[in-house]
């Protein structure tokens, strides 16, 4: 959902911030979109995107691995404060993923500080017309609670 907050932080678009809201918003890739879901004081963003359409200098810059066969979850924590443009916040985020037949896998995220932009991303393989279930633990730091979110996302490599 849109609101004042979400527009005064769009002015500070950073190049890996730009390629997310642009896949995030391309209407052929639609299950691409960016989600996100709200906990109180905090906004849990997340999507999951194949890594071979993000730009190559981008993903140099980050080394982020572009190939067809790989994805790449993206998660960022805000705390909203009224009046105020929503802040970044830091947080331990924990990822887990299983498909259809059951397998579970774990997946390993780092940080990403961008120009005061935060971001959570983890890669990982992934086959034709795989679909996954996410499962994302996400903790604000200087919080005792952990706050869960679930989605699913399906990948064509071909």
């Amino acid at each position: 959902m849109w609101d004042l907050r979400t527009v005064d932080n769009m002015k500070n678009l950073t190049p890996i911030s730009l390629i997310i809201l642009i896949v995030a918003c391309l209407p052929m890739q639609s299950a691409l979109a960016e989600r996100s879901a709200s906990f109180g004081d905090y906004q849990v963003h997340y999507n999951a995107l194949p890594t071979d359409i993000i730009e190559p200098n981008v993903a140099r810059a980050y080394s982020i691995v572009r190939s067809k066969n790989r994805a790449l979850v993206n998660i960022a924590v805000l705390r909203l404060v009224m009046g105020t443009p929503a802040q970044p916040v830091r947080a331990e985020v924990k990822v887990k993923a299983v498909n259809l037949s059951a397998q579970l896998r774990t997946i390993k995220t780092r940080e990403l500080n961008d120009n005061g932009a935060i971001y959570y991303i983890g890669e990982f393989p992934v086959t034709h017309k795989e679909q996954l279930t996410f499962t994302l633990e996400v903790t604000p730091v200087g919080t005792a609670t952990s706050h869960n979110v679930t989605f699913k996302q399906e990948f064509y490599t071909n």
